[in-house]
């Protein structure tokens, strides 16, 4: 296979059993998310209340991937949407008590898994292929 295919395939490999590792592991330690949905939870813990539109663009999913992650999470009780004051067209995503109250757990999950993923790969040859993955990243 050629090089360049492999990338692509193995790029392609990687997120699919990542997701599919991380969605066990959740469900498992009794935590009802999916790899996306958390992605979504993530964000909001890190930056605060956002616009869908504003999630969309820092998690590079398109907006009605995004409209779905939002409704699940709703319904689970995790997040609100609140109609903007200067614009009744745009909604505000805002992490409930419920939402909060997964971030420490939840988080620490999330990178056990990582480290687990990660065991045995020397942390240069992490930061290199970090390096690559931003690399490919900007020219595309």
């Amino acid at each position: 296979m050629i090089l360049v295919k492999q990338v692509g395939v193995y790029v392609n490999i990687l997120n699919c059993r990542l997701k599919k590792y991380l969605a066990e592991v959740f469900k498992k330690n009794g935590v009802n998310l999916t790899a996306e949905q958390y992605l979504v939870m993530d964000t909001l813990w890190n930056e605060g209340t956002l616009t869908q539109q504003a999630i969309a663009f820092i998690i590079q999913k398109d907006k009605n991937s995004v409209t779905q992650f939002i409704d699940n999470l709703e319904k689970k009780g995790l997040v609100t949407r609140s109609v903007a004051k200067e614009d009744r067209r745009v909604n505000n995503i805002v992490v409930t008590a419920e939402g909060m109250a997964l971030k420490d757990s939840t988080k620490q999950l999330a990178i056990d898994t990582m480290n687990k993923a990660l065991a045995g790969i020397p942390e240069e040859d992490v930061l290199v292929f970090v390096d690559v993955l931003k690399k490919i990243c900007s020219n595309i």
